[in-house]
């Protein structure tokens, strides 16, 4: 029989997540402050991200383990499956081997859980209350609404108005997790305000998603920023659905000549590329 489905146990999770940085040619060029247009500092992203992400955001290491604890929530729906797509192979009639990685078995439904609950478990060892973010869809904001409940903490959500108003159930799910859910651009924050004098027909966007969550975070010691794409520390959490890849691309007796993620902030790609490219 063909095989279909490449299944680790638990005891195959990776127990450290793959820094891409370590094995880069050249040093990736600072981030600059919006303000002053010099490189940012820790203590610029202090307001916003407790310290011990601030180090994965700057860190050369190679590997940075994964703590106990969140190895052990990973456990619920990891190791997630690989999958070889024949039937799809012979409707393209292609000689290629096609296969994918699932992470649609965690409970948000997305890779998004892989990267909020290392930042759940971060912000409440250090002491913080309440995490800020946006969604657009509702992807993110679920998986941090999830994420927060498992460690206690409040959370957040400016959510983009049109996505608010047409997914009512993204917006339930969220809210069943505990989280307050917001439309965006709101009546909250200066940020929002300022938008609805201008417009207050807009539908908002995640860039002013961000902005108010970024504007509470910051003015409240309690609250801490969280977000789910882009930076370092979060692409660096996807790693481990690259990692599982590689071992069950072993199993399988192959290994890719092209990997293929969707890219918009960057997490899902960077989890299945960056642990290729890792390879050399």
């Amino acid at each position: 029989m063909n095989e279909i489905k490449y299944i680790l146990s638990e005891d195959q999770m990776p127990t450290a997540w793959y820094n891409i940085q370590a094995d880069l040619p050249t040093p990736l060029p600072a981030v600059l402050h919006p303000g002053t247009g010099q490189p940012i500092t820790p203590d610029d992203l202090a307001p916003l991200f407790p310290m011990s992400l601030i180090e994965q955001e700057v860190s050369q290491e190679r590997w940075v383990e994964i703590p106990d604890e969140v190895q052990s929530i990973y456990q619920q729906w990891r190791p997630t499956p690989m999958y070889r797509a024949r039937r799809l192979e012979k409707a393209l009639d292609t000689p290629a081997k096609i296969y994918y990685k699932y992470e649609g078995v965690s409970p948000a439904g997305s890779h998004k859980p892989n990267t909020a609950v290392a930042q759940a478990y971060y912000n409440k060892q250090a002491g913080v209350k309440r995490l800020t973010t946006e969604t657009g869809a509702g992807q993110w904001g679920s998986s941090l609404a999830f994420a927060g409940a498992l460690f206690g903490l409040e959370v957040l959500v400016y959510m983009v108005k049109v996505s608010y108003n047409q997914k009512p159930y993204r917006r339930a799910l969220m809210e069943a997790y505990g989280a307050r859910v917001v439309a965006s651009p709101s009546g909250e924050t200066q940020t929002g305000r300022s938008i609805l004098a201008i417009n207050p027909n807009s539908t908002g966007s995640l860039g002013i998603g961000i902005s108010e969550a970024v504007e509470i975070a910051a003015q409240d010691e309690q609250s801490k920023y969280a977000l789910g794409s882009v930076l370092n520390h979060v692409l660096l959490h996807q790693t481990v659905i690259g990692q599982e890849a590689l071992a069950q691309l072993e199993m399988a007796g192959d290994y890719p000549d092209i990997v293929i993620g969707c890219t918009g902030g960057g997490s899902n790609f960077a989890g299945i590329a960056f642990p290729f490219l890792g390879q050399g």
